[in-house]
């Protein structure tokens, strides 16, 4: 198994901890696409051009599904 070198590890801290910080941990899987409630989702679906939203672990995500999800976000 290969070890992380210093410099990954302090990467990967990095983001851990800015994601855990700006948006707290129920959110760092997917920070731009997974919202406690279905009004979130519909508000973010909107900008970002779709139409509908999906329920994903109990969460809310905006687009039919992941696929139309992260097409959009690549868009922006």
């Amino acid at each position: 198994m290969r070890r992380l070198t210093r410099q990954m590890r302090c990467q990967l801290f990095g983001i851990v901890t800015s994601c855990l910080f700006m948006a707290g941990a129920s959110v760092c899987a997917h920070g731009r696409g997974i919202y406690a409630t279905q009004s979130d989702a519909t508000d973010r679906a909107k900008e970002i051009g779709c139409t509908t939203i999906h329920q994903n672990n109990g969460k809310w995500m905006p687009c039919s599904d992941e696929r139309e999800l992260h097409q959009q976000l690549r868009k922006q």
